[in-house]
């Protein structure tokens, strides 16, 4: 019988860090991974918490291009820019041993997508991945190596025959779907802040996939200011239909929270709530189209204290088969310490005070004076033909 969980960890985690004023700190890995302790979610027996090593350079370069690997290692001895690669710069400058801690990172995901396929553990989680905006020869958007990525091609030199690709975060997750773009058994999903006003600029509707692979790639472009109600409305009209037509082996999910108001990196105001939903959700599909086969990644966030660590428990939580409520009060060792770390007041529970996600379903029908449902609309006249599903049905 196989574990619920794989959660790759180990204090090693915390070296990617590209120092002290940029908004990916490691201390959102290290509250999340207190909190989960303090909960007693990953003191379970039918969790497996497990160390990774850097995987080796010639995974790497299943997705990464060889002299972007040789650039990395030269970032890691010390200060170096290279423009061209994107190192150096202002959203990934360069750090001591940067190589060591990105293919530690990816070897995490590796690992937990190796566990899943192999059968030794119903899910995985690797929150510390998630790093979906590199690209083959350059890093971009605080990512350098790119882990999803590399343990896409894993799974598929095992056997894997569809791969789904779902990705949460507020960002377009371009560099994995630029990685994909022209296989068709691979379909990425994303659900973002429209690339019309928000980085990295891309993931509209009519980006589909290469002339060989249209409808694997899978994209919803919401307007600034979308809420959870909207967010969840486009998640549910669109996501179910996709992943039973595709029928995927596997599913691999980023839960990057930085969807969420109190975000500065995007303009969507998605809660707790919705993104512990949003995990629900993919987590049911795994277990109705892919035989329960999912692993779930970190990513964006840079709420640290308010959001990242409570809404990464929740995926943890979930993954394991022993969610927490909303409610559930936060521990008082936990809030200690953060009252010790940080002039900053501690989450008391669980979910925030924008409280529980609500949403009208889209079979209630489209309006037209909407721009979330414009844009729903969009992505299902889109892609849907090209999967066979009918685009006017209604969930």
């Amino acid at each position: 019988m196989p574990i619920f969980a794989h959660v790759a960890w180990s204090g090693e985690m915390l070296n990617y860090d590209f120092g002290p004023t940029h908004p990916m700190s490691p201390l959102r890995l290290d509250l999340t991974m207190r909190l989960l302790r303090e909960l007693g979610i990953v003191n379970e027996p039918h969790i497996r918490l497990s160390p990774s090593e850097p995987v080796a350079r010639d995974l790497l370069e299943r997705v990464h291009e060889p002299h972007y690997v040789d650039a990395v290692m030269k970032a890691s001895q010390g200060d170096y820019t290279d423009e061209v690669c994107g190192l150096g710069t202002e959203d990934n400058p360069s750090f001591p041993d940067m190589h060591e801690a990105a293919a530690r990172m990816t070897g995490a995901t590796v690992d937990a997508a190796l566990a899943v396929w192999g059968g030794q553990s119903m899910h995985a989680v690797n929150l510390s991945g998630g790093m979906h905006h590199a690209m083959p020869g350059a890093a971009s958007g605080f990512c350098i190596y790119n882990d999803a990525a590399v343990a896409i091609k894993m799974v598929q030199e095992l056997g894997a025959q569809r791969v789904m690709y779902i990705d949460l975060d507020a960002h377009h997750g371009d560099g994995v779907e630029t990685m994909f773009w022209d296989d068709p058994s691979v379909l990425t999903f994303s659900i973002h802040q429209s690339g019309a006003t928000l980085f990295p600029g891309t993931g509209f509707p009519t980006d589909m996939g290469g002339p060989g692979a249209l409808g694997t790639a899978v994209n919803i472009a919401l307007p600034p200011r979308t809420d959870s109600a909207g967010w969840l409305r486009a998640l549910h009209a669109v996501l179910p239909d996709v992943v039973r037509a595709f029928q995927p082996d596997l599913i691999i999910s980023q839960h990057g929270c930085d969807a969420h108001c109190l975000d500065a990196l995007s303009d969507l105001r998605v809660n707790v709530d919705a993104q512990r939903q949003a995990a629900v959700l993919v987590h049911q599909l795994a277990h109705e189209a892919a035989q329960g086969r999912w692993v779930a990644l970190g990513g964006g966030g840079y709420s640290v204290v308010d959001v990242v660590p409570l809404v990464w428990t929740h995926v943890v939580g979930i993954a394991s088969h022993q969610e927490v409520p909303s409610d559930t009060p936060t521990p008082q060792r936990w809030q200690g310490y953060i009252d010790m770390l940080l002039d900053h007041d501690p989450p008391q529970f669980l979910g925030d005070r924008l409280g529980a996600a609500t949403f009208t379903p889209w079979s209630a029908g489209f309006d037209p004076d909407s721009e979330v449902d414009r844009a729903i609309r969009a992505t299902r006249n889109a892609v849907f033909p090209h999967l066979g599903i009918d685009a006017t049905h209604e969930l």
